[in-house]
């Protein structure tokens, strides 16, 4: 492979720029096969997927079709939260599930994700700098800081006490980390920091020592039952996984099943010690704050601070290409937030820069899937909280596509269906408004101290 090739995979994310790993391009597909299994998409659902396979199956004959490279979309570019965190409410899994029950065994299920994947690094010997320190969410005015009591006093009357909230006074939270105006936050110990391109590569590898077959740029132009066409001839299996996120509007007649919506992500150059002793955050938290339009970021174990969030627009026909992964306004106001969070950072150069789009269904509901008259299995929709709940839904998939009858089979999100997104202009329209919405909810409640209706109104449309 060309240097100027393998730089292109490198720049893709700081992930991907710092792991031991050339990137070159396994071989592509070399004509029509036919397996038992074809998986669409070599990211951490498509590869948690084979691994559950062929542990429970060794016999098995798996492929898995990448467009790029193992790890190229969401898997490699992501926040490095192994969490918790589910993207539409408790209250609705339990409306939607089997009430209280459910929701405590989806929430359950995603805490379990965080084990296995621990013990999978550990059994593959995966260097994935994974260190679980929680999750610590600062309330920085005083309607996020009512909001977020109001979240800790919820999940204590709903959730076991090891899963539940901790609310923290700013005295606590000076324990964990040093950070501007702070009224006190949430902590939950149910997050693991990692890093996702070395997590990402290294399953590829085990896959691979496992039996699988993995073959790179192969582009997917279409599933249909039993097959999968590609470019460079057809796949044809028992079960064909579509594990394509927010790639999958790019396969034929899926345009509108999930939505694309960018987040991007900065990253400083390592921090010097005297300025991580200011700081403090040296126990592996992620953190965040309450603000309405998210924030991310992580101590990275080279002692960088990786930095994401959302508010890039979305673009027109769900289109995703690799220029949307640059928003030099949105770069602009990540960095901004970061030096308001941590002044420390003040002077601190950026070095990385980057992003990707991450796969949101209509009514934000993830889901775990199979048709058995066409043999078409499918999950993602995680809206970016797909670290932990792409290893459960891959061990769900390989329950599924065996005919078990498991927990994790009878989960809330299996077999849950989603509306398709609406036509253009119509979700071109109502998308970029929510995001803007949700930009000046979080002015208006700064400047007023008031929640803000504009956030209700779209935390309602996006639970219909």
């Amino acid at each position: 492979m060309s240097t100027a090739a393998s730089q292109r995979y490198r720049g893709v994310s700081l992930w991907l720029d710092t792991v031991d790993d050339d990137l070159t391009p396994r071989p592509p597909l070399d004509g029509g096969t036919e397996v038992d299994v074809a998986i669409v998409g070599a990211g951490y659902t498509g590869l948690w997927t084979a691994y559950a396979l062929l542990q429970h199956d060794p016999s098995l004959n798996v492929v898995l079709l990448e467009r790029e490279i193992a790890g190229f979309g969401a898997s490699g570019r992501n926040g490095g939260w192994a969490s918790d965190l589910f993207p539409v409410s408790w209250e609705r899994v339990a409306r939607e599930g089997d009430g209280t029950a459910a929701a405590n065994a989806m929430h359950r299920a995603l805490v379990e994700g965080i084990d296995d994947i621990a013990a999978t690094v550990a059994r593959e010997h995966i260097d994935a700098d994974m260190l679980r320190g929680g999750c610590l969410r600062v309330a920085r005015t005083a309607v996020q800081e009512e909001a977020m009591r109001q979240a800790v006093a919820a999940s204590r009357q709903r959730d076991d006490p090891d899963l539940a909230l901790r609310w923290l006074d700013a005295a606590d939270v000076q324990h964990h980390l040093r950070i501007s105006d702070c009224r006190g936050g949430t902590y939950t110990p149910n997050c693991a920091r990692i890093h996702p391109g070395k997590l990402v590569r290294g399953l590829a590898r085990a896959v691979e020592g496992l039996g699988a077959r993995i073959v790179e740029q192969t582009a997917v132009l279409s599933v249909a039952p039993h097959r999968a066409i590609t470019t460079r001839g057809t796949v044809r299996a028992k079960t064909v996984v579509r594990a394509t996120e927010a790639y999958t509007t790019g396969l034929r007649g899926e345009r509108r099943a999930l939505l694309p919506l960018y987040s991007l992500m900065i990253a400083t150059a390592p921090l010097p010690e005297s300025t991580w002793a200011d700081i403090g955050w040296s126990r592996g938290e992620t953190v965040a704050d309450g603000r309405h339009l998210i924030i991310y970021a992580q101590r990275t174990a080279d002692g960088r601070i990786a930095f994401g969030g959302r508010g890039a627009p979305y673009h027109f026909g769900s289109r995703v290409t690799d220029d949307f992964d640059s928003e030099p306004a949105v770069f602009d106001a990540l960095e901004q937030t970061l030096h308001e969070l941590f002044p420390q950072t003040r002077g601190v150069a950026v070095t990385h820069r980057w992003g990707g789009p991450i796969g949101v269904a209509r009514d934000w509901f993830p889901s775990v899937a199979i048709d058995r008259t066409t043999g078409v299995a499918w999950a993602g929709g995680y809206v970016g909280d797909g670290v932990s709940a792409s290893n459960v839904a891959g061990r769900t998939l390989a329950d599924l596509i065996f005919g078990l009858d498991t927990p994790l089979t009878r989960l809330p999100w299996v077999q849950h269906r989603s509306r398709r997104w609406e036509p253009e202009p119509l979700r071109w329209l109502a998308v970029n408004l929510g995001v803007r919405a949700m930009r000046s909810a979080d002015l208006v409640e700064r400047r007023t101290g008031r929640p803000s209706w504009r956030a209700r109104a779209v935390r309602r449309l996006q639970n219909h």
